[in-house]
């Protein structure tokens, strides 16, 4: 391989590498206008390379995965083989470097994903008829700088080119003023004055804030303990057997009978023709909550029949929820949930956590409302000690819906309770509708009900709103750029076989 062919760089190619690794893994949108750079730059011809003899298949194709059906084929000379070199020279990777691996990975990926995406804009560009007209194409050759002589085009270097070498770089121009013309046309959108100055407005007024949190887990035991007893039937321990049929309905009542006629015990039955995972232990389902048969039959009358089972009484065929049929058998009597058991109260909070959220939020709201009622008259600090709650602060932060790099965001806050709230219509509602130095109404947000005290406002000035609507065109290209590349990339067209490739490439996997 080339790369392996170079001479050992200095440390700092290869920490460079490293570091543009590591951005691109946590902040991708800053380096996508490198992928489209490289899709729409023409690359002359350039021969050698690559050691395709190094794969330890015979067989392998060196294809890399399909896009609407065009392979995606590293061959020499082409555009990805042209990528890779490109990419192979910035970097330079010594085959010493512990990271060596790592880094070659990521040079073809990049190589590989430059080369889905030009791939993609020539499907989209021809499913959408446009075709560079021959001529325009053919002038463009003859001012290739391979045929230029003194400034002019030479006649004598264009025959010297075999005719298969002429037909290839006509091509590869054709495809490449193609690829110029759909990027050209996204990156040269009109933007609105008006859309900058209103994106720009988002910025200001920055509000930071108190807020404490009420956590759904600290749902009382005592209130878990109510529910449980309210509810024992969804709680009894049931210890069944069972015997689950896919193949069809009539099957299922066939096995069914022979059970009920004594014709085959349950457990023979069981072990020798039930389709389920129960099968080896010749049916036994071993001891369950009632509950817990919402994930074996379908309908609700079906599973209280069920739970309600004397021992050794055994249910009709009933529908289970993967399209298939089943009959239970009791095998004791069902026994009482022990509300002091800490296990089984833990079972019963994991129902309800499930099952019963909206109770759970109505407690803690009422519980938020006492505080707040607290708050607005001891101070929020003093409110939050009391009650012994954890009092965070964030900000400042503008009303940025969405969580837009071009601001503050929510999730970069630190805050756990908060970290996916920056596209939650209600939090920004609740943030800024909330006067200043005031006590917010209880809101659940993202599980957790919260209270905010917004303390203090600041104001962006003239030159600062300035700034953002200069700088917002370009942040608008990186964000079309970052929207190509994800349409591509996560394509149903794509079928993308990279990984599988690149461990042939190197392991012969």
């Amino acid at each position: 391989m080339s790369s392996r062919e170079k001479k050992s760089p200095e440390k700092k190619n290869s920490s460079g590498i490293s570091e543009m690794i590591q951005h691109f893994k946590t902040k991708p949108l800053l380096y996508i206008g490198t992928f489209l750079i490289l899709v729409i730059i023409f690359i002359a011809f350039v021969f050698g390379g690559i050691d395709f003899t190094r794969s330890r298949s015979d067989q392998w194709d060196w294809t890399f995965g399909t896009y609407n059906r065009t392979p995606i084929q590293l061959v020499p000379n082409n555009y990805f083989h042209q990528t890779y070199m490109d990419y192979a020279r910035m970097y330079q990777i010594s085959p010493d470097d512990p990271n060596y691996i790592e880094y070659e990975y990521w040079i073809w990926r990049w190589a590989f994903e430059n080369t889905v995406i030009r791939t993609g804009i020539l499907d989209e560009m021809k499913q959408a008829g446009f075709t560079v007209p021959e001529a325009v194409v053919d002038r463009e050759v003859a001012s290739h700088p391979i045929f230029m002589e003194n400034g002019v085009f030479s006649l004598a270097r264009y025959r010297a080119m075999d005719r298969n070498s002429q037909m290839n770089l006509w091509k590869q121009v054709q495809e490449d003023m193609t690829l110029n013309y759909y990027i050209m046309d996204i990156s040269n959108l009109r933007i609105s004055s008006n859309e900058a100055s209103f994106v720009a407005s988002m910025a200001s007024p920055r509000r930071s804030f108190n807020f404490v949190s009420f956590s759904p887990y600290s749902y009382p035991d005592s209130e878990i303990a109510a529910f449980a007893l309210e509810n024992p039937s969804l709680f009894n321990q049931i210890h069944l057997s069972v015997i689950s049929i896919y193949s069809s309905e009539r099957e299922a009542r066939d096995v069914y009978n022979s059970v009920l006629n004594g014709t085959v015990s349950f457990e023979e039955a069981a072990r020798n023709l039930s389709q389920d995972y129960y099968a080896d232990m010749s049916g036994d389902m071993g001891i369950i909550l009632a509950n817990e048969l919402r994930w074996e039959i379908m309908n609700e009358q079906d599973r209280i029949t069920v739970a309600n089972l004397l021992p050794g009484e055994m249910s009709d065929l009933v529908a289970t929820p993967f399209g298939g049929w089943a009959f239970f058998r009791a095998n004791q009597p069902a026994i009482s949930m022990d509300i002091d058991n800490l296990t089984q109260l833990n079972q019963v909070r994991s129902y309800m956590m499930e099952n019963q959220r909206g109770r759970i939020e109505d407690w803690l709201i009422r519980e938020a409302e006492n505080f707040t009622s607290r708050a607005r008259t001891s101070g929020f600090d003093t409110a939050a000690w009391d009650a012994g709650l954890h009092l965070q602060t964030f900000g400042p932060i503008p009303l940025n819906y969405g969580d837009s790099e071009l601001f503050t965001a929510i999730a970069s806050t630190g805050v756990q309770e908060l970290e996916y709230a920056g596209r939650n219509i209600f939090f920004w509602e609740l943030a800024f509708s909330t006067p200043l130095n005031s006590v917010s109404i209880p809101r659940v947000i993202e599980g957790n009900v919260i209270v905010l005290y917004p303390f203090e406002e600041i104001y962006l000035d003239d030159d600062e709103i300035r700034s953002i609507i200069d700088f917002y065109p370009a942040w608008l290209n990186q964000s079309n750029d970052f929207l190509i590349r994800s349409y591509f990339l996560n394509n149903p067209k794509l079928d993308n076989q990279f990984d599988q490739a690149f461990g042939i490439l190197y392991w012969g996997w």
